[in-house]
């Protein structure tokens, strides 16, 4: 890049100098070319003289050749002028060729030719830097990048900055922009003939478009990972784009069924059979009904409240005719990570993607095929970051009743938060989870275990894909922090009921309560005063 930077300096310095030298040429062509002034003309014979006509013949011929000859030496300086010319333009072309304008090339992995090998190497080292094609080992949890998602409205962003909006619409001008010519860039993709389908291709656009989620290495470039709608139900197109430093590269076009892809959904439980029955009237309507392609494990400790939670797990499965369910009963204290390891061990059927869930957690279909979209065998495990919800009776305390739960699930700054200090709720194959050698089981009771599952994935040459979704909610419910925790432990979890129960802005209402009511007595009496 120097070189061709150099060279483009040096350009109108060449030009300039090629010409003063035609315009010098030229000049000494003329004054060659000039008869002399009378001062200077050579003494002719004179006319009476015998030998004055042969005089003067010889004369002129003599200078009509040496014209002649300054003629042709003339044109062979000119010609050779414009040889060296036209080299120096060659060579400005194959510089411009070698180092071409990144704005002026099409940078097709399907047609390289068209973008010459220089620039292309560069570019795909930056692709293979990347976490493109496979994940790259990582020293601690801080070290990850996370993504952030986005649909045709609204931005599902982690670093909200001083608006702290978690969502944002509309979008900043520069992000909209990229995102539009991401999108557009995907759907020409898409549209592109293929030269082998007989078949009269489906004409894609930018309604078609349904999530996209993309992340900015600075020192490599953004990565684009776009879901579209499919040819049929259950089948969509995914497009993968990166941009390093300069015009999108395709990456990979590739067609994604996930019309057999089974999630199951492991949920370890103790106790809290009422919260149960609400996580099953979520399940019942969003995994039986909308998605069909789920099976539930229940992993129960002790035995206080089991039949309620037998009974609760059976009537779904009578009124819903869903079979797909497993419950397993453990005589021993609570442990989330043993609950989640012996669930995911206890499996015995092919390799299926397992969603670690727990009981206060609502999700939609859409996150359900996310978590199938953000998952392969052997590369990828997801890591959602999931909103939180804040306490209802603090939010809506000023309202005459509190919203059903479905208008509450709503992502502003007021309702709840992006909960990216938790790894709790994870998408993986089996087969991953099993070779990263699954949970520390001497981790008991609340916290530690899935921090420690997260930085195994993270060591390894797995991708974490660590993504806000808009689809998966952490219910509102009061949480006590237990003696028996360890230090650590305890510090966590009142950092989590802390940060749970209201915005910043709610909680300072709820501190200068005393002082916003006595100044508002103080301002009555001054009106009545008045």
């Amino acid at each position: 890049m120097m070189l061709r930077r150099g060279f483009i300096l040096f350009l109108p310095r060449l030009v300039g100098l090629l010409v003063v030298a035609c315009c010098s040429m030229s000049i000494v062509y003329m004054l060659a070319c000039t008869p002399k002034g009378d001062n200077q003309q050579l003494a002719l014979p004179r006319v009476h003289s015998p030998t004055a006509k042969e005089g003067y013949e010889a004369i002129l011929q003599e200078r009509e050749e040496k014209h002649r000859n300054y003629i042709i030496s003339l044109k062979k300086q000119i010609a050779q002028l414009k040889a060296e010319l036209q080299g120096r333009t060659e060579q400005l072309k194959n510089m411009q060729n070698q180092y071409p304008d990144s704005l002026d090339i099409w940078l097709d992995h399907s047609k390289p030719e068209k973008a010459q090998a220089n620039l292309l190497a560069f570019l795909r080292s930056q692709v293979d830097k990347a976490e493109v094609h496979s994940g790259v080992k990582l020293s601690t949890e801080y070290a990850a990048v996370p993504f952030e998602s986005f649909t045709l409205q609204k931005v599902y962003q982690l670093e909200t900055g001083l608006t702290r909006h978690p969502e944002e619409k509309p979008v900043r001008k520069d992000k909209r922009d990229e995102l539009i010519e991401v999108i557009e860039l995907a759907v020409g993709s898409l549209n592109k003939p293929d030269g082998v389908s007989k078949a009269k291709p489906h004409v894609y656009t930018a309604s078609d478009f349904i999530e996209g989620i993309y992340r900015t290495e600075k020192n490599k470039g953004t990565l684009y990972e776009l879901t579209f709608k499919g040819d049929a139900k259950h089948q969509f197109k995914k497009i993968v784009l990166f941009r390093p430093f300069g015009p999108v590269m395709k990456v990979k076009n590739e067609n994604v069924n996930m019309a057999d892809t089974l999630i199951n959904v492991i949920v370890p439980l103790a106790k809290r059979a009422s919260k149960f029955r609400q996580f099953m009237q979520n399940f019942r309507e969003m995994g039986i009904q909308q998605d069909g392609r789920i099976h539930l494990t229940v992993v129960y400790f002790g035995k206080e409240q089991m039949n309620e939670v037998k009974s609760i797990l059976e009537n779904t499965s009578k009124s819903a005719n869903f079979k797909n369910f497993t419950f397993i009963q453990l005589n021993e204290e609570f442990s989330r990570g043993k609950g989640l390891d012996v669930g995911a061990r206890f499996w015995k059927g092919n390799n299926v993607v397992l969603f670690f869930c727990d009981v206060d957690i609502y999700f939609t279909a859409e996150f359900l095929n996310s978590c199938r979209l953000n998952t392969q065998p052997g590369k990828k495990v997801f890591y959602p970051v999931l909103f939180s919800q804040y306490n209802p009776s603090i939010i809506y305390g000023h309202h005459d009743s509190i919203p059903s739960l479905e208008q509450q699930l709503i992502i502003k700054k007021e309702t709840g938060f992006w909960r990216d200090f938790g790894f709790g709720m994870t998408c993986q194959y089996r087969s991953d989870f099993i070779n990263i050698g699954g949970f520390d089981l001497d981790i008991k009771g609340w916290g530690g275990e899935d921090v420690h599952l997260y930085r195994k994935y993270l060591h390894s040459n797995l991708m974490v894909i660590r993504t806000p979704v808009r689809g998966l909610f952490h219910l509102w419910h009061e949480k006590q922090c237990l003696d028996e925790l360890t230090q650590e432990q305890y510090k966590m979890c009142m950092q989590s009921k802390a940060m749970n129960e209201a915005s910043h802005g709610q909680l300072g209402m709820l501190i200068f309560k005393q002082e916003i009511e006595t100044h508002l007595q103080r301002q009555k009496l001054s009106s009545k005063k008045t």
